[in-house]
C-alpha cells in the first residue's frame, strides 16, 4: 500500500533530518550572533533578520507543500496526503506567526512602528488568516471525506496570496525593502549571507522533520478513528 510505504520511508530518514537541522541551526546561530558584523545603519538590531527571514521563507514553503499536497489529494484521494496537508497547515501557522512577531519587533526600531499597512505585511497576515481558516474548516466538519475535500479546495484558492506575498515588495515600493536575492543579483554582503543561508537550510530541514512527525501522528489518529468506526458498526450489528 502506498500509504504504508510512505510512512515507513519517513520513519527511516526523520532522525537524520532532525540531526542535520540541528547542525545547520547551531552553525547558523553562531555565525549570526558572533561572527557576522552589525549593520552600519541598523546596528545590532539587524540580527533578528536571521530568525525573521528563515521563518518567513519556511511559512511560504509550508503553504507551497499544502498547495501541491491539496492538488495531489484531489487527484488520488489518499488519506496520507490529506494528513500531510493538515500537518503542513499547522506548522505553517507556527512559522507565519513567528515571522510576523519577529518582523514587528524588527519594525519598531527601524520604522518606528510595530505595524504598518504595508502590502508585504498585509498579504503575509492574510496568509496566516487563510491557514487559520483552513484548520477551522477541518474542525467544523464531521465527515472525513468532505473535510479533506473542502479544505483542499480552500488551500488551492488561498494559494493566490503566495505570489502576492513574494512580489508585493516589487509591485508596491513602500517601507518594506525589495527582494535581496532576485534576477537582478544578490544585494547582501557575504558575511551576512552565509549565516542567513545556514539558518534557512536549518529551518527547511526542521520543517521537513516536523512535517514527517506530525503526518505520522495524524495518520495514526486516522487509523484509530477508522478502527473505532468499524468496531462501533460491528457492535450495532
Amino acid at each position: 500500500m502506498l500509504a504504508s510505504r510512505f510512512i515507513g520511508r519517513l520513519r527511516k530518514v526523520q532522525n537524520w533530518i532532525a540531526l542535520m537541522a540541528g547542525l545547520f541551526l547551531a552553525v547558523g546561530l553562531y555565525q549570526a550572533l558572533v561572527v557576522s558584523p552589525s549593520d552600519y545603519y541598523q546596528g545590532e538590531v539587524v540580527r533578528i533578520m536571521y530568525i525573521h527571514v528563515p521563518f518567513a521563507e519556511g511559512a511560504m514553503l509550508a503553504y507551497t507543500v499544502l498547495f501541491f499536497g491539496s492538488l495531489w489529494y484531489l487527484w488520488k484521494r489518499d488519506p496520507v496526503i490529506d494528513n500531510l496537508c493538515h500537518a503542513s497547515a499547522g506548522i505553517g501557522i507556527l512559522f507565519t506567526t513567528v515571522a510576523l512577531i519577529t518582523g514587528s519587533i524588527w519594525a519598531k526600531p527601524t520604522w518606528n512602528t510595530w505595524w504598518t499597512w504595508d502590502p508585504r505585511l498585509v498579504s503575509f497576515a492574510v496568509l496566516l488568516l487563510i491557514l487559520i481558516g483552513y484548520i477551522m474548516l477541518r474542525s467544523f466538519l464531521d465527515d472525513k471525506e468532505k473535510e479533506a475535500r473542502y479544505s483542499a479546495v480552500l488551500a488551492i484558492i488561498g494559494f493566490v496570496d503566495l505570489p502576492i506575498v513574494h512580489f508585493s515588495v516589487e509591485w508596491w515600493r513602500t517601507l518594506h525593502q525589495p527582494l535581496s536575492i532576485s534576477s537582478r543579483g544578490v544585494s547582501i554582503a557575504t558575511p551576512i549571507l552565509i549565516p542567513l543561508i545556514c539558518m534557512s537550510i536549518g529551518l527547511y530541514l526542521l520543517f521537513a522533520y516536523m512535517l514527517m512527525v506530525r503526518t505520522q501522528m495524524l495518520y495514526l489518529e486516522y487509523l484509530l478513528e477508522a478502527k473505532q468506526g468499524r468496531l462501533l458498526s460491528e457492535i450495532q450489528l
